[in-house]
């Protein structure tokens, strides 16, 4: 296990003075098996009228900030804290834990779960050309006999592995087939391909959207800033963590704080602003990740 500290800046600059709509955060977990949230500050300038918590429909916690109509400011800084301790779920799911429907690629939901889960195993985005569906069935050919883990594994390797990584700030998620086309994406992108290639078999994800912590090995990518992955639901070992970005398999070095069907449900700090159009300067994000073991 590890005691982690993550300090998360969000800085938004403008040339005038501007009024602020209301904001919506993802910024912190929930307790879980595999995590004790010890605390929590979120600090705020300039100082909110209204802060509420509340969850969404995947159960998430979200923050809405709220300031009087008659504010104007030239920047708007929230700097999200946590202490927390991870308890990763350790290697790949056994393969004693899955189901024996589920041992071998691809696989069919039990009846009673499907109702459940049906939106997260659709197609969120066109595959026109069907390049994400031949890319997928790939890896089905490629491994032996395609046991499912090993399907899974050898995904999430291959991405990391075949494209290259380019951090981009911009809002917004390449579509799969776009990140395929282009042979390069961010950490967001390679989540989605890598959903968007499971659900073409009809296989359940979710994207997932939390912190990075660093194995020491040097060859982690995407720290710096907020990470994301995707999680599989597999019958018989429940929702099981892929970081197709760093090759990390079961939540090794994973900090979740919200899951969601699609990127764009997904974002860490959202929001407007009151003014002109040119009024926008800059943003600042900066995420620092520090710890050991507990």
């Amino acid at each position: 296990m590890a005691r982690i500290k993550i300090i998360h800046t969000t800085e938004y600059a403008y040339r005038n003075p501007v009024g602020l709509t209301r904001h919506r955060l993802m910024l912190r977990p929930d307790d879980s098996h595999d995590l004790r949230l010890h605390e929590a500050d979120l600090k705020v300038d300039p100082k909110p009228t209204l802060i509420h918590w509340t969850h969404d429909a995947f159960d998430n916690s979200i923050c809405f900030l709220e300031w009087p109509e008659t504010l104007r400011t030239d920047r708007l800084r929230i700097i999200s804290t946590l202490d927390l301790t991870h308890h990763p779920d350790g290697p790949p799911a056994p393969l004693y834990s899955l189901e024996a429907s589920a041992d071998f690629f691809p696989f069919a939901y039990d009846l009673e779960d499907l109702p459940d889960i049906a939106r997260l195993a659709e197609r969120q985005l066109p595959d026109r050309d069907r390049r994400v569906h031949a890319w997928a069935r790939r890896f089905v050919a490629d491994v032996r006999e395609a046991r499912t883990l090993e399907v899974l594994e050898a995904m999430t390797h291959a991405i990391k592995a075949e494209f290259r990584y380019g951090a981009r700030h911009e809002e917004g998620t390449q579509a799969a087939a776009e990140t395929l086309a282009l042979g390069t994406g961010t950490c967001r992108d390679f989540a989605v391909l890598m959903m968007e290639a499971l659900r073409s078999f009809g296989v359940a994800t979710r994207f997932v959207t939390g912190y990075l912590y660093d194995d020491v090995s040097g060859t982690t990518r995407g720290g710096g800033s907020t990470h994301a992955w995707c999680s599989v639901y597999l019958p018989g070992a429940g929702w099981v963590e892929y970081d197709p970005t760093n090759g990390l398999i079961a939540g090794s070095n994973l900090i979740r704080v919200g899951m969601t069907r699609t990127a764009s449900q997904a974002l860490p700090v959202s929001g407007g602003f009151i003014g002109g159009a040119g009024d926008a300067e800059g943003l600042h994000v900066d995420v620092t990740v520090t710890g050991g073991l507990a």
